[in-house]
């Protein structure tokens, strides 16, 4: 039985490290931004990483505590250091549709460029950023270190004035530590904004009538963003249809027709610039089926197709969460998880390294795979081991029969991935 004394001391210690994380980050860190654009580059057999620009804007809308830690492995990191020391003082997991590229064939012939934005809090004196590049087999192939020195005159101010005009849909009961979203305009004009804000609030109530989103509402805050394009719609290039959007996106990424994504990550973070905001989803409008959904970096999804709510949860489950797809393709393996590689995504194994997973969720005496159909007492385990998941058909599983990261028609997450989305939220708020 805990104690009065017990108690009191374990709500001390709990206060003491809440101020201590604050000290932290007042000591290292300004109120303000400074996003770092990159170019990422190459092919399978070399990357290379470049600097392409240095913005600062007012405040900073990230975590303020549990700096040094990354709560995801992600396909590359960023990390800050205090100038020619080892003493991290910021960093954060990501992945990009570069690396994505890397796994198909086309990335065996000539290079490609991407551009690539990050987010971390203002240094207050000089530090040292590098940027780390993985391949699907969780090893470093490529390391990017350059200095940033705060008082530098070629940083651009931005977002000072000239703000995209934007609307709160949700304020969190505590802004200054809460999960920030901002959904984008993409493909509506200026006359199709009430459209656009309708669409916005519509995907709000689609995440969070899911757990564990829905009982964590009151930690996010969320705006919607009025980036006004001149056409209405969105590219098509396998129709010849090419738009002039706000943010310049498109269907059939890597020749694929319903991937819809936008390379030009540099004109987002602009029309960002003096919004709060650290996670974006990109509303486009447009009837036909598509989407995605990158690590860190955001999530884009068609609104008026009947897949819409469905599609923009799905899709912040990859960006938000950094869940992997659970589904398999009977006519198509994609080579993105080799199978004696443990995914760091919690919701997919090869088991290879299961341990710290979802072995704990397992009931005892459940068979390895476990089957689809009802087990031999009439019953369906609610988590197993499932086979087929990460675009492959054997070698991987995931934790469920169904969910929300597998099927359209599945109408939650599976406990799995609940479990990880709330150590997610719990790592960022609490």
């Amino acid at each position: 039985m805990k104690t009065a004394q017990h108690l009191l001391i374990v709500t001390f210690l709990t206060a003491f490290m809440a101020n201590l994380n604050a000290q932290d980050f007042d000591t290292y860190f300004t109120d303000n931004t400074l996003r770092i654009d990159y170019i990422f580059s190459g092919n399978k057999q070399m990357q290379a990483i470049s600097l392409s620009n240095i913005y600062s804007s007012p405040r900073w809308y990230g975590k303020r505590q549990r700096l040094a830690e990354t709560p995801l492995e992600g396909n590359g990191q960023i990390t800050v250091k205090k100038h020619k020391t080892d003493t991290v003082i910021y960093k954060n997991s990501f992945s990009t549709l570069f690396q994505e590229w890397l796994t198909y064939d086309d990335a065996d012939g000539p290079g490609k460029a991407f551009e690539n934005v990050f987010l971390v809090p203002m240094p207050k004196d000089t530090v040292d950023v590098t940027v780390e590049l993985r391949d699907n087999r969780r090893t470093v192939k490529s390391r990017y270190t350059h200095t940033v020195i705060p008082t530098d005159i070629l940083i651009r101010r931005t977002g000072e004035s000239g703000v995209t005009p934007y609307t709160t849909l949700q304020q969190a009961a505590d802004t200054t530590k809460c999960i920030h979203i901002a959904f984008v305009a993409e493909g509506y004009t200026e006359s199709e904004m009430p459209t656009f804000i309708n669409d916005a609030k519509e995907a709000t109530e689609a995440i969070f009538a899911h757990e564990p989103f829905k009982s964590s509402r009151s930690k996010f805050n969320i705006v919607a963003v009025k980036a006004a394009s001149n056409e209405s719609g969105t590219s098509e290039p396998s129709k010849g249809v090419w738009k002039d959007t706000a943010l310049g996106s498109h269907f059939d990424t890597f020749y694929s027709d319903r991937y819809l994504t936008t390379l030009n990550l540099c004109t987002l973070h602009d029309r960002l610039a003096g919004i709060p905001y650290e996670h974006i989803v990109i509303l486009v409008n447009t009837d036909k089926y598509g989407g995605g959904g990158i690590l860190n970096s955001y999530v884009l999804s068609m609104t008026h197709n009947e897949q819409f709510k469905p599609v923009v949860v799905h899709e912040f489950g990859h960006s938000f969460g950094g869940l992997a797809d659970e589904y398999a393709y009977d006519f198509e393996q994609i080579p993105m998880y080799p199978h004696d590689v443990e995914p760091w995504e919690a919701n997919i194994t090869t088991l290879k390294d299961f341990h710290g997973k979802w072995e704990d969720m397992i009931a005892p005496g459940t068979p390895v795979p476990t089957p689809e159909s009802a087990t031999p007492d009439g019953a369906k385990p609610k988590v197993g081991l499932f086979e087929g998941a990460g675009y492959s058909l054997k070698g991987i599983y995931r934790g469920a029969q169904d969910c929300r990261m597998r099927t359209n028609d599945n109408p939650e997450f599976c406990p799995v991935c609940r479990r990880a989305l709330q150590r997610l939220i719990d790592f960022y708020t609490k």
